[in-house]
């Protein structure tokens, strides 16, 4: 069965936390980003701070001939500015023995959540459904309407077609994927992916989870357009789907622009969901 990529690299939620991983198909593994780890058990949203941490414990650990710290991989996750680096990052296994180094209220929660979001992870895999629902969920939780989830569940299955056809078609995967996306956003929104979440006062946040309704038919818009002109001229590697990826961006911004210029009213806004974020915290 092929593999949901947006399963194998997203985010996981641990209170008001998102967590990076990656699922290993070979060694049916989940790997965490150790940084997440430690931003969690420093309570600390400053990934900054929790990487400087990391770094002395790390090297405090070597000194000390901890073993733990040889078996860290280095991945690479996507960071605040929507760009992929390498980053350490470890099993289930690993994590459980490095947060026994670290003093924290937060380390006993966390161990637990590990071995139980590492199991749940590995059941979405086999069945895809349960991711969906497991997403769902998360968005009721957060106080979504039912109309605000469907419109960002099909956003989603309009992206996931869009880079599989980059997928088949030699786009390289992670930055290059990244070079498009912001090329269309930047052509309908008239803003980068990072200036979009500098204005909702996003840092690590999925942004499309803070979009309002029109946000996201705009953004599914611009990458349904982008996907069928691409296949239209059967485009190829990333400098011939930068062409597709402008156009559509374009139509999105020429119904964007029609519409404000109809109710007055702008689509691309600082609102976000920030503070329905921290009051999940109490209910997951």
């Amino acid at each position: 069965m092929k593999k949901n990529n947006n399963i194998k690299n997203s985010l996981a939620i641990f209170e008001n936390f998102e967590i990076r991983r990656h699922y290993d198909d070979k060694k049916e593994i989940w790997y965490f980003s150790i940084v997440d780890i430690i931003a969690i058990l420093i309570e600390q949203n400053d990934h900054q701070i929790a990487r400087k941490y990391w770094n002395k414990l790390k090297e405090r650990l070597k000194k000390e001939g901890n073993q733990s710290v040889t078996k860290c991989h280095q991945l690479k996750f996507i960071a605040s500015d929507g760009k992929y680096y390498k980053t350490d990052a470890s099993d289930v296994e690993t994590l459980l023995r490095l947060i026994q180094s670290v003093p924290s209220k937060k380390a006993e929660p966390i161990k637990l959540w590990l071995a139980k979001v590492g199991y749940e992870r590995i059941q979405e895999i086999s069945d895809p459904e349960k991711a969906l629902n497991r997403s769902r969920d998360y968005w009721q939780k957060m106080g979504r309407s039912k109309k605000w989830i469907e419109q960002r569940m099909m956003s989603q299955e309009i992206r996931n077609k869009l880079t599989d056809y980059w997928k088949n078609n030699e786009v390289k995967e992670k930055n290059e994927y990244a070079i498009l996306t912001n090329i269309i956003h930047q052509e309908w929104a008239e803003l980068s992916v990072k200036e979009h979440k500098n204005l909702k006062k996003l840092k690590t946040q999925n942004l499309r989870d803070h979009m309002s309704d029109a946000e996201l038919i705009f953004t599914a818009l611009a990458e349904l357009s982008t996907r069928q002109i691409a296949e239209t001229l059967e485009a190829k590697g990333l400098e011939e789907n930068k062409v597709p990826a402008k156009k559509g961006g374009k139509i999105a911004k020429d119904a964007r622009i029609a519409l404000e210029k109809k109710t007055g009213k702008k689509i691309v806004t600082g609102s976000s969901f920030l503070l329905s974020a921290k009051k999940l915290k109490n209910k997951l």
